[in-house]
């Protein structure tokens, strides 16, 4: 198909695990896929969320093992690597490269009063998960680790590190740490210095959109199993990735990501910035922009119902949620396990409302908790549709877009339809196109990655299109959903 046809890997590093394909890009298809799961550090103070990045690391090995070793893929074959990574995550390191301490990552609500600050420092929202809020809380909290840090990353670009021995970042993670101006692609050097006359010699330069972050070294090498110079993209954070990988590469293309947090995306020409800061400016991984909501609850909330269950399985949940009416005959699950994001309630907690007896049933509470995220996505979409942002179909990605029911209930909130994608693991795939379509570049091939992205990416399964009845109840149960927020965190109601 392409003079840079062959295979591409791409690497997912995720907060709940690693996963890796393997593309034939002349096919189009993946040809291997392997993952390795993972947990946060346990036992940390209320709202904290760890990793040691050596986790990672360890994860990458197993993972392209794995790969390697199914016997299917030739890695003497493998043409470029492409590196996704759960965004915001701060990993700081000392002047020897060394980690100095566990990464905080973007779940982390343990930093919302430096988040509080900054938003006075900067005159504008700053949510407590980005990266700035977490490099304010080291500075107060652990004086001692600050004074032994030389270098800042975010995950994907401490994975790329590891990989090339070269430092980097590119615009679409970048634009997630709090202090990046979209509308020019760079740093606001100003708002940096705020935290420390040194900090902006801390920050990696930025590479451009279609750019490599390096090359395999030695290292990356051996952790790979990857012939030593193989080209590695500059990556990106994991939405971008899936944005990518899911083919939201143009206007009007808008992908719903269900994984640990729930996210709703769609690439503009232009940048589209909430006064409120609901809704995040980011830059893409493509040269573009990438308006996007993010919940901090979404499949965790359904995995805490099955564990609470006896840990009856996601099938066997779903297959008795079905017979249950839409409304749950009157519970409302408001689901903040992790605080939220949107809206901006970091110290919100879940809450189980209009419990009556016979209603504390297993499928009740399952179907309460799918449309309990369904709803506080749809509270997000309403906003992104006041900001100009046009919702006319929505393609489901990561963990939970599988789940059949969960599609229909979405599709009713949305009032559009929703379709699936032949690749669940849209930010791994992502991160394969992205490192084919770097590779064509320095091949001299002037494609852009829509182009790519509209040969590759393939639907699954039918459209799920709105019910008329589905639609009419799930607007009065969010006008309800906003009015018991409301009443229980006082957050304003977002029209």
């Amino acid at each position: 198909m392409h003079e840079a046809g062959g295979l591409y890997l791409g690497l997912d590093v995720g907060t709940q695990g690693t996963k890796g394909v393997v593309l034939d890009a002349a096919s189009g298809e993946v040809v291997a896929r392997a993952g390795v799961s993972y947990g946060l550090i346990e036992d940390l103070a209320p709202g904290a969320a760890e990793q040691h990045p050596e986790t990672w690391i360890d994860a990458v090995r197993q993972v392209c093992s794995a790969l390697w070793s199914s016997g299917v893929v030739d890695p003497g074959r493998v043409r470029g690597v492409g590196v996704s990574g759960q965004q915001h995550g701060l990993v700081v390191l000392d002047e020897c490269d060394e980690v100095v301490r566990p990464a905080k990552l973007w779940c982390d609500t343990s930093t919302a009063a430096e988040a509080r600050e900054l938003s006075g420092w900067y005159g504008r929202p700053v949510p407590a998960g980005f990266t700035v809020s977490k490099i304010l809380w080291i500075q107060r909290h652990e004086p001692a680790a600050w004074a032994r840090v030389r270098s800042i990353l975010l995950p994907h670009d401490y994975v790329n590190f590891r990989l090339t021995g070269t430092r980097t970042m590119e615009a679409g993670d970048a634009s997630g740490t709090g202090f990046f101006d979209v509308h020019r692609r760079a740093f606001h050097l100003g708002e940096v210095k705020r935290l420390g006359d040194a900090v902006p010699g801390m920050l990696p330069d930025l590479t451009r959109a279609g750019e490599l972050a390096g090359r395999l070294s030695g290292q990356g090498a051996g952790l790979t199993g990857l012939p030593e110079g193989t080209p590695v993209a500059a990556g990106g954070g994991d939405n971008m990735m899936s944005a990518i990988g899911s083919g939201a590469t143009r206007s009007g293309v808008v992908v719903m990501s269900l994984g640990t947090s729930g996210t709703v995306f769609t690439c503009t020409d232009h940048p589209v910035v909430d006064p409120e800061g609901l809704i995040a400016p980011f830059c893409d991984s493509t040269g573009k922009w990438l308006p996007l909501l993010c919940v901090m609850n979404a499949t965790g909330v359904t995995e805490e119902v099955c564990a609470g269950f006896g840990g009856l399985s996601l099938e066997e949940m779903t297959a008795r949620a079905r017979e249950v009416p839409a409304g749950c005959k009157g519970v409302m699950f408001l689901p903040y396990l992790q605080g939220e994001r949107v809206p901006d309630l970091p110290d919100a907690t879940g809450a189980i409302l209009g419990l009556r007896p016979g209603l504390l049933d297993p499928a009740v509470l399952f179907r309460a908790a799918l449309e309990g995220t369904s709803l506080g996505l749809g509270w997000g979409v309403e906003r992104m549709r006041g900001l100009g942002v046009r919702i006319e179909s929505v393609r489901l990605v990561g963990g939970g877009s599988r789940n059949a029911l969960w599609r229909r209930i979405l599709a009713g909130v949305l009032g559009v339809p929703v379709t699936g994608l032949m690749e669940p693991e849209s930010a791994a795939l992502g991160g394969a196109i992205q490192a084919f379509w770097t590779v064509c570049r320095m091949n001299g091939e002037a494609m852009s990655m829509d182009e790519v992205t509209g040969t590759l990416i393939q639907t699954e399964g039918e459209t799920v299109e709105p019910e008329e009845t589905g639609v009419a109840i799930y607007r009065d149960l969010l006008e309800r959903f906003k009015n018991r927020v409301g009443a229980l965190f006082g957050a304003c109601r977002e029209e």
